[in-house]
């Protein structure tokens, strides 16, 4: 079996849950192992396979060993049934996925990576040049090594929610307005005033205004929403959003 990690955060296959739950992730891809956990544990790829690769980047990995060090991490998440031990109640997902890592990291550290290939073992397949560009990218200075975690994580989710949104207004048919609005997400101007778009959207430009205000209101809902799946508590959102946001602008 080959679990595809790639920058995608769609999968028309899955049930609209296993796209924004990360708990019900865990949940799914400890207690089932077939078809439906392994669908749970590609999902986790998917979407947090480089802020992992970019901690172990900055801790002084090459890209092999990185590569090599992802692929056995999450295949032994599956194989060893290792998601059977996390529990929400214990705290934030992010935590959970550095500290497992940590600990694969432990266990493997006079292991040749090599090894870990083949052999029946489950492969994990991503795009290691598209990695390899996206960290050279990474600002160069003396981030600690999970700082640069949690930057990619925040981005990571973000970047989700964004994703949503738009599949929200495509689906309404309304795709041609969140491209010409989405400025207003991001804390971007727009090329184009106002009235502009009002002409271009063939609406008045009070609506757009208005369109303005939804648009947002929609993506601090679902950012919500997202977060507090990754958290153990509602208590913990408003602080995690705002400590996401700092991690992503510091």
């Amino acid at each position: 079996m080959t679990l595809q990690m790639s920058e995608s955060d769609a999968d028309s296959s899955l049930p609209r849950h296993f796209v924004t739950t990360h708990w019900s992730l865990v949940l799914a891809a400890s207690q089932d192992q077939g078809a439906a956990g392994e669908k749970a544990l590609a999902r986790l790829c998917e979407t947090y396979w480089y802020p992992l690769y970019a901690y172990l980047r900055r801790q002084g990995r090459d890209p092999h060993d990185a590569q090599d060090l992802i692929q056995g991490f999450f295949s032994r998440l599956l194989e060893k049934n290792y998601l059977s031990e996390a529990r929400q109640e214990r705290g934030k997902f992010r935590s959970f996925l550095l500290t497992s890592l940590k600990h694969f990291l432990a266990n493997e550290r006079d292991r040749v990576t090599a090894q870990k290939r083949g052999g029946g073992q489950t492969q994990i397949s991503f795009d290691a040049q598209s990695a390899e560009s996206r960290y050279h990218l990474e600002p160069v200075d003396s981030v600690t090594p999970e700082r640069i975690f949690e930057r990619r994580w925040a981005i990571t989710l973000l970047n989700q929610v964004l994703m949503i949104l738009q599949r929200e207004y495509e689906l309404a048919g309304r795709g041609e307005f969140f491209e010409c609005l989405k400025f207003s997400l991001t804390g971007e101007k727009s090329a184009l005033p106002y009235a502009d778009l009002a002409v271009q959207l063939d609406m008045t430009e009070g609506a757009v205004k208005v369109g303005i205000h939804r648009l947002r209101g929609r993506y601090r809902e679902i950012l919500y929403r997202e977060i507090a799946n990754t958290v153990s508590s509602p208590e913990e959102v408003e602080d995690e959003i705002r400590y996401l946001f700092e991690v992503v602008a510091g």
